[in-house]
């Protein structure tokens, strides 16, 4: 997928949480590994960056991409967040969280987002990037997308705090919350 003017810039796209060198971050649903390389440069070689997938394959791909760019402070966990510590984090491990692109496929959103609650420290932050239409079959199907406000009602459920909205390109929307 092009990271150009019509899909979401994952490095723009972190810049915009506010992360500072140090902190611990948890990708979500990592998939490509786009957004675990770009927050992995941004919280340095103090920081660490837990890349977590179901499919295990895939994380083959998120090590390969931290290697080429240098960066040994991406971590893959084969696991699955939409169960109680289906992630293997343990309790208030992260200063942040990133669910970009995985809202939509989740069968069970309150599980996943009760679970990466349980990861975060007090006052961690969570980004939820996802899909503001089909667009014709590049984005999920019409009927798989969560809209923006269904995300806030989500997230207001599972104990978020809506803190600001992120631009992270004209075919998604960007929502930063906080516990």
């Amino acid at each position: 997928m092009s990271s150009g003017m019509n899909f979401a810039d994952p490095r723009k796209t972190v810049e915009q949480m506010g992360l500072r060198a140090g902190m611990k971050v948890g990708d979500f649903g990592a998939g490509s590994g786009h957004y675990a390389v770009a927050t992995a440069s941004i919280v340095g070689p103090e920081g660490h960056v837990y890349a977590i997938d179901v499919q295990e394959d895939i994380l083959k791909h998120v090590r390969f991409l931290a290697e080429q760019a240098h960066l040994h402070n991406v971590e893959t966990i084969w696991g699955n967040f939409e169960k109680t510590h289906g992630s293997k984090l343990r309790d208030h491990t992260l200063d942040a969280a990133i669910l970009s692109n995985v809202l939509f496929q989740l069968s069970d959103r309150a599980a996943a987002l009760a679970e990466i609650k349980r990861t975060l420290k007090p006052g961690g932050m969570l980004l939820v990037v996802d899909w503001v239409g089909s667009f014709s079959g590049v984005g999920p199907a019409p009927e798989h997308v969560v809209s923006e406000r269904s995300t806030e009602e989500l997230c207001a459920a599972a104990g978020f705090t809506k803190v600001k909205d992120i631009v992270p390109g004209v075919h998604h929307y960007g929502i930063l919350f906080s516990v």
